[in-house]
């Protein structure tokens, strides 16, 4: 039956098969994503939505963080046989922005229609939280946010805050100033957060790097890395 249902989409198009979300009670459109074949097997044996973040560079279970997950009522396919379209009971709110539904900005006036229901630093967590409010900090105007300023001015000077930050943390700690350490090490987390950020590269990405290296020493570490 699951095996009937994956060759029914036309993997041959892509590997990532978008996938629009709905709340099967009020048709109301959740998000869009992405799942490639695991996930979408995964998300058809469980009924759980299970995704592939393009950013993280794996599958997802959604609300594994936060708990909000997407129970699955319904799954259909379009006539090309490359979309999905899934109806679900959502736990929760469905943006990492806290929102209900990940459209709410209105396209021509920019503002919002949508009101934050939950904390998204309680949903996710800080780094996490940081990582995405720079993301959409792309697209502000320069003149209103450090962020959009900073990226404007392109990678080198990203780079050259990063330095700078890491090198005041380095002073901080030769002085043994615990409160100055602290303070640098927040500077240059964000500032290396701007950086990844503008690569688009998930600090998911770092965790999993660091869980991958709890299997092994650091001597065997180094001795992997190409010369």
């Amino acid at each position: 039956m699951i095996q009937e249902a994956l060759n029914r989409v036309d993997w041959e198009k892509s590997e990532l098969l978008p996938v629009i979300v709905q709340e099967v009670s009020t048709n109301e459109v959740l998000m869009m994503a992405y799942m490639n074949k695991e996930a979408l097997e995964l998300s058809l044996s469980t009924k759980i939505a299970h995704y592939f973040s393009r950013s993280k560079q794996r599958i997802w279970k959604k609300g594994e963080s936060s708990g909000h997950i997407q129970t699955i009522h319904s799954f259909n396919i379009d006539c090309d046989n490359d979309t999905l379209l899934i109806k679900v009971e959502q736990e929760g709110v469905a943006c990492h922005t806290g929102r209900k539904s990940c459209f709410f900005t209105e396209l021509e006036s920019g503002e919002s229609n949508s009101d934050v229901e939950v904390s998204s630093e309680a949903l996710y967590g800080v780094i996490d939280t940081l990582y995405h409010t720079i993301q959409e900090r792309k697209l502000a105007d320069p003149t209103t946010s450090w962020t959009a300023k900073l990226m404007s001015k392109g990678e080198n000077t990203i780079l050259k805050k990063v330095v700078e930050e890491s090198g005041e943390f380095c002073f901080a700690y030769k002085d043994d100033d615990e409160s100055e350490m602290i303070y640098e090490a927040a500077d240059l987390t964000y500032h290396m957060l701007v950086a990844l950020a503008v690569k688009n590269i998930s600090p998911d990405r770092i965790t999993q790097e660091l869980a991958r290296r709890f299997d092994m020493s650091g001597i065997a570490e180094k001795n992997s890395r190409k010369d």
